[in-house]
């Protein structure tokens, strides 16, 4: 009897017509659901490949190669970044391009969190100037620069005018080779500090209110609230911000392109601007290509840091 009632089920388990396993089941679907979701994907991923990593993989070979358009490269192994460290523009390209990476953090970077603690104090018309701070963002770079171009003009610029009115002595701006960096400083601050301030209102209004009411039974100020309960709140988002800003600031182009075209006397040649010179003014596409190498290198630290710290923030969460 018992054998009886067993051998059913052994032929049950061990035959051909066997139900398909949960788990494998699950596989299959999950399966599927990726290889649709690549599939999706495949299109950004071709473009993505085509127009980012294809040229860069391209500008890291033709660094050691003579390569002039119409003509066989020809490989000439580290002579371009030989050439380009012997340039005297070399030297006053990166120095241009760290101390605007300084001065922007000095000006660009307060400026920012200043304007965020303000609009997060405001009671009223908080949208109106969220608007007004976001603006410039929206307009586009070139058109930025040439407005700030009309506007630093020695002559009857803008900025003169108000000086005269104001009965201060005026400035020759962007035509003064010890003006011309900072000028351009305020160029870049004012055209992209809209993200920043809405990032840094966004990081200040996740603070918990009862941080502050305890700060204030406590006897605290304002500038000791944002000492001890601001400042320690957002600093990451602080630190994530100043790498973004360090890799960003040292890509400067536009503005030197636009409105200074490098001067005066080479005083806001960048290393951005630079490569461009070598590449379309001196038809040198090799010495392009080292100088973008070396940028590349640098950035790629910042960039790795930035990662890092990011990745280490998700992991205390």
């Amino acid at each position: 009897m018992t054998e009886a009632a067993a051998r059913p089920i052994e032929t049950a388990a061990e035959g051909p017509d066997r139900a398909p396993s949960p788990v494998a089941g699950r596989g299959r679907r999950r399966l599927t659901d990726q290889l649709r979701a690549y599939a999706f994907l495949l299109g950004g991923l071709l473009c993505f490949a085509l127009f980012s990593w294809y040229p860069a993989i391209r500008a890291v070979v033709i660094a050691f190669q003579k390569y002039t358009p119409g003509s066989a490269p020809e490989w000439v192994g580290t002579a371009n970044f030989t050439r380009v460290l012997h340039d005297p523009e070399f030297g006053a390209a990166w120095r241009n391009t760290l101390l605007f990476t300084l001065v922007a953090l000095l000006i660009g970077f307060a400026v920012p969190f200043v304007l965020a603690l303000v609009l997060n104090e405001l009671r009223h018309a908080k949208a109106f100037f969220r608007v007004v701070v976001y603006l410039p963002v929206m307009i586009p770079p070139v058109v930025s620069a040439l407005l700030w171009k009309w506007f630093y003009d020695p002559g009857a610029g803008l900025a003169n005018e108000a000086l005269r009115l104001l009965h201060l002595p005026t400035s020759n701006w962007t035509n003064g080779a010890d003006t011309a960096l900072v000028s351009l400083v305020l160029v870049a601050t004012w055209a992209n500090m809209g993200g920043t301030v809405l990032i840094y209102l966004a990081a200040l209004q996740g603070i918990p209110g009862e941080l502050y009411e305890a700060a204030e039974l406590d006897g605290a100020g304002l500038l000791q609230r944002i000492r001890h309960v601001t400042i320690p709140q957002t600093r990451f988002v602080v630190l994530m911000l100043m790498l973004l800003q360090i890799i960003a600031t040292m890509q400067v182009f536009t503005e030197p392109f636009v409105i200074t075209g490098g001067g005066p006397e080479n005083a806001t040649v960048t290393i951005l601007y630079l490569i461009y010179k070598y590449a379309f003014l001196y038809n040198d596409f090799g010495g392009a290509c080292a100088l973008s190498v070396m940028l590349l290198v640098l950035l790629s630290a910042f960039s790795a840091l930035y990662l890092r710290l990011t990745r280490t923030a998700g992991e205390d969460s």
